[in-house]
């Protein structure tokens, strides 16, 4: 509407209405106006809320059947695994227990004759090398001491919870 439009219906309501009852009358025809945008406002929000929630339906569904597939990844991993360990396990115990216990002055030799005399896989001849377990209970109590723990330091990762060094500025660092 044109500004000479609304200056019409204005003149039209003073001398309809009167210009007792036209200030009842414009609040009233206000606060219906008012009243119809707010209910315009909530239907927005509730259809945008609808399709907010249609949006995190579907992106749910894309996450969970992600983890139904990484589910399944890691079971065929581990039956693999499971098989490969199972197969070094008949191995080890196709082995002769003479073969595995029989004294020798040479070690290298006896080695290498159970090379010779197995069928072992490449993966269980070329073993990589096994850090040493921690003192056992047993040897702590003949020492009578524990040794102390060594703490494991990345220099990678940020601690948390430490002491932070004190920087120049700092007060700790007048001190």
């Amino acid at each position: 509407m044109s500004f000479g439009e609304l200056l019409l219906i204005a003149v039209v309501a003073l001398v309809v209405l009167g210009p007792e009852r036209l200030p009842a009358v414009a609040r009233t025809v206000g606060a219906l106006v008012a009243r119809a945008q707010r209910f315009v406002t909530s239907v927005k929000s509730d259809i945008q809320q609808q399709t907010d929630l249609a949006g995190l339906s579907s992106l749910k569904q894309e996450v969970q059947e992600t983890a139904y597939a990484l589910k399944a990844q890691l079971t065929a991993e581990l039956d693999n695994v499971q098989s490969s360990v199972k197969a070094a396990q008949d191995e080890l115990a196709a082995i002769p227990a003479e073969a595995l216990s029989a004294p020798t002055s040479d070690h290298g030799a006896d080695v290498v004759s159970a090379k010779q005399s197995t069928t072992l896989s490449p993966e269980l001849v070329e073993m990589p090398a096994v850090e040493p377990l921690p003192p056992s209970p047993e040897w702590i109590a003949e020492a009578g001491t524990a040794p102390a723990p060594q703490p494991v330091v990345n220099e990678n990762q940020l601690d948390l919870f430490g002491d932070p060094a004190p920087t120049p500025h700092s007060p700790e660092s007048t001190r």
